[in-house]
């Protein structure tokens, strides 16, 4: 057994997740359509979330892109 805990998952709701992204709820399912954003988690019959590390990723993603890779410091 691992005597390392693992991180607490959390689920975001669209509403979170429009939030932390800055995205509208028509731009992330035309993304999620499009294959550019994370597919939701079915949580029930009709609420869907999504996994809070896997939009951070997403983000930090983003930003890596958006950033080009430059050094600040060159």
């Amino acid at each position: 057994m691992s005597d390392t805990i693992p991180p607490q998952l959390s689920i975001l709701r669209r509403k979170q997740v429009q939030a932390r992204t800055g995205l509208s709820r028509s731009t992330i399912y035309l993304y999620i359509k499009a294959g550019l954003f994370l597919k939701p988690v079915a949580l029930g019959l009709r609420a869907v979330g999504w996994l809070e590390s896997d939009v951070s990723d997403w983000i930090a993603e983003r930003l890596k892109m958006a950033r080009g890779n430059r050094n600040p410091t060159t």
